[in-house]
């Protein structure tokens, strides 16, 4: 079962995993009125569609207004989103996230998805997050890391560590990469996932 983003964020939120606050829209005014209620001084507007790699197609804007919220809430929804996940036919917007913007310092991967090969759980993190993983696999895919984890005993604390460290984080990004990493995991297992990815994975410039 493919699931929205705002879904997805839903899920990881029960599982003690940080996100920021959101509100689904299907229409601009709606936006308008989300944008005034988060009270951010920038809001992202992000197209709902079961596909990655919408900043590229148009799909996620940056307004620093409810107004902006407004008008691009209006111009993304309705269009066809066409990403390297949707295929040439793309992909119809029906609602957008508004979300609150946040100070970013950083930018990471980080997925967990079945390695049909070992039969085992597979974690993937990477500093070049906030572009399609497919990309940086066949571009550079010296910046991915790996981790097999064996289901059976499931993710230590140390191969979380680790994973946090081959990210060259310090002081509290890396503290709390670490039990976000192990929650990541739970979550991924107790909802039965067969694939669950952050992207971007933010890094805010007070961590």
């Amino acid at each position: 079962m493919n699931i929205h983003e705002h879904q997805a964020k839903e899920v990881l939120a029960k599982h003690g995993v940080a996100v920021p606050n959101g509100i689904v829209v299907d229409n601009p005014e709606k936006a308008e009125a989300a944008a005034t209620e988060l009270g951010t001084d920038v809001v992202v507007v992000k197209a709902q569609i079961h596909a990655g790699g919408r900043g590229k197609g148009g799909g996620v804007k940056l307004a620093k207004s409810p107004a902006e919220a407004k008008k691009l809430a209006g111009d993304i929804i309705g269009m066809t989103l066409v990403t390297p996940q949707t295929g040439p036919e793309g992909r119809n917007v029906k609602k957008v996230l508004i979300e609150e913007g946040m100070p970013i310092a950083k930018e990471l991967y980080l997925g967990i998805l079945l390695d049909r090969q070992s039969s085992r759980i597979l974690i993937m993190a990477s500093e070049a997050g906030g572009m399609a993983i497919e990309e940086v696999a066949a571009e550079t895919p010296e910046k991915i890391i790996k981790e097999i984890i064996d289901p059976i005993t499931g993710i230590k604390p140390y191969l979380a560590r680790k994973i946090a460290f081959a990210l060259n984080l310090k002081g509290n990004a890396l503290k709390q990469m670490i039990p976000l990493i192990i929650n990541l995991y739970q979550a991924y297992i107790k909802e039965d996932c067969d694939m669950l990815e952050i992207n971007p994975l933010v890094i805010t410039k007070d961590d």
